[in-house]
This record gives C-alpha cells, structure tokens and sequence, in this order.
C-alpha cells in the first residue's frame, strides 16, 4: 500500500498539557469496540472509572460522559490524559490515538494528514511559506477490498494535480487563482453528474452560526465578523490547498466535487471575514470538521445555499 503525507507531516508533535485549546475538551469521544474489549480486561481503578463514565448517546454510540466545563473525564488538572498514564496512549479510544490526523483509505492508496482543528497543526499551515507538497511511502500492508470505480479514482487523482497547479500558481493573485478553480471545478462536475444548487437564502454568515456551539469564541468570531477584500497571502494558498487535500479526492464516493472546491474556496473566506490568523481557521475546524451535526449542515448547504452557489462566492472572490 502507498501512504501519501504532506510533507511537514513528520514535524509534528503534540504539546500535550501546554496546548491552548486542549483536544480533550468540548466535544464527546465515542468509545470504539476495540477499545472497549480492551477496558472488559483489565481492573483496578481506571477500570471503575472507564465504567462509571460511559454511556450512550442520541444515536445509540458508546460515549465517555463529559464531566464540568465539557472536560474528558480522564483530563487531569495538568491538561494530561489519566488513562494515558494508567494503561498507555495505544489503548485510549480510536479518536485519542488518532486525533489530529485524517485518514483517507482508496484501496491501494491511503492519504494522511492533520486537521486544523488542532492549534500546533494550524499553526504549521497557516505559517507554511513553501508550496505544500506531498510524500508517497509504500509500505507492506495489503489494501483492503472496496466500491471505487476505479476510472473515476484516477480521473480524479488526475484532476486534483491540475487544481493544485491552479492553487500553487503564485504568478497570479490568490483571488484569481480561487476563480479558475471555481471554473475548473464545474467542468469537472460534468464530467461526475448533474450538481443542482439550491435556493435556501440564509445569509452568508448565517452559514458558520453553528446549532452545535463547541467553543463559545467561535460564537463570538462570527459575531464580529466583517467582509473584506481576500489578502494575496500565501497562509489563503495552504488554506485551499488543504480542502483539497483532504477533501477532492473523496467525491470519489458521493460524485460532488464542486461542493469540496467550494469548501476550499469558503475556508478561505473564513479567515478573510473573521480573522486573518491560524487560531480563526482552527476554531472553525474544530466547531464545524469535528461536529457530525454540523458539518452534515455545512455540506447540505454547500447545495442547498444560495449564498455559497457558484455564482455568489465568485462574486465574493471581487
């Protein structure tokens, strides 16, 4: 199998109990079958505690119940993990062992990166100068048997190289370079299926005024937010860059790229109208990549708005 990274992924490293916005508050972990044949055998003290803290949430997922200010109940008053300490980080929940990282498996190919819904990630993007690259690894793990089409897989492997030409192009202002690939991206939808935009006339900034409030400073950035012409700054090239990292190459199951080139475009947005900095586009990771509820809204309205239709978010780019 190959494993593609970017290439500053092997530079990171959590700070752990010294970050600002601690990984570990905030949102509610699901706690994996894997794992949770693991807790069923070992005993002691952190057994009793695992216990009395898991339960279900409203879709019937085992989660670990959040203690005062929306802390995991294994945060210790050093921001440290306790069940870390007790039993290992290797045998903590899926999304513990994992987070910040994403995972995409395309069979014979599977592509890692981090979110920037963790601070020290963010930063590592946002102050990124060279033009973001990536590094192919192959390993001896065998690919797992999956539903791609393949001819759409290497269409649209081929495609995203040509967004990021487009993305990377620093002879042209960022603006420019987010309208061609706004054009890029409909030609390619034809080419999936038919994309129909809807007619839902939420306002723009309505958009990220999220039911599910994870950080209150969010709220707050949204509130204050104000629209203003995009920067010709390279942090708005590695915003876009990671959408389509990340993203593109997943319409591989749904057919929707247009939606994830919209993405890029909108994240650039983002910082634009709340903030020109790593800790804006890392709160809205964090409210809206790491909310189920919201970013399944976020994606229906990347449809179903009219404010984020082609034509209106092209017009924002001016």
């Amino acid at each position: 199998m190959i494993l593609r990274t970017p290439s500053f992924y092997k530079d990171f490293k959590c700070i752990a109990g010294a970050c600002p916005d601690s990984c570990c508050q905030g949102w509610e972990v699901d706690a994996d079958e894997k794992s949770l044949e693991y807790y069923k055998k070992i005993s002691g003290k952190i057994r009793q505690r695992i216990d009395s803290v898991l339960t279900k949430d409203e879709f019937g997922n085992t989660i670990f119940r959040l203690a005062d200010k929306k802390r995991c109940p294994f945060l210790n008053d050093e921001n440290l993990c306790d069940m870390h300490i007790a039993i290992g980080g290797e045998h903590t929940p899926y999304t513990c062992r994992t987070f910040p990282r994403f995972i995409n498996d395309f069979g014979g190919t599977e592509e890692m990166g981090v979110s920037f819904s963790c601070p020290v990630a963010s930063d590592m993007m946002f102050n990124l100068k060279e033009k973001m690259t990536f590094t192919d690894e192959v390993n001896d793990r065998l690919p797992e048997l999956n539903e791609i089409d393949a001819q759409t897989y290497f269409y649209l492997v081929k495609a995203r190289k040509k967004a990021y030409e487009i993305v990377q192009n620093r002879e042209k202002y960022i603006k420019d370079r987010l309208k061609e690939l706004l054009e890029y991206g409909k030609e390619i939808q034809k080419d999936l299926e038919e994309y129909s935009e809807g007619d839902n006339d939420i306002d723009f900034f309505d958009v990220f005024d999220n039911p599910e409030v994870i950080n209150s400073e969010w709220v707050e950035k949204v509130k204050n937010g104000k629209e203003k012409e995009i920067a010709n700054e390279t942090f708005n090239e590695q915003i876009a860059m990671y959408f389509l990292f990340k993203y593109f190459l997943t319409a591989v199951y749904d057919y929707d790229v247009l939606s994830k080139i919209k993405m890029a475009i909108v994240g650039v947005l983002t910082v634009t109208y709340f903030g020109e900095e790593s800790w804006v586009i890392h709160l809205w990771s964090k409210e809206t990549e790491h909310s189920q509820y919201n970013m399944d809204r976020y994606k229906k309205l990347l449809k179903e708005a009219k404010c984020l239709s082609c034509e209106e978010l092209e017009k924002r780019l001016y």
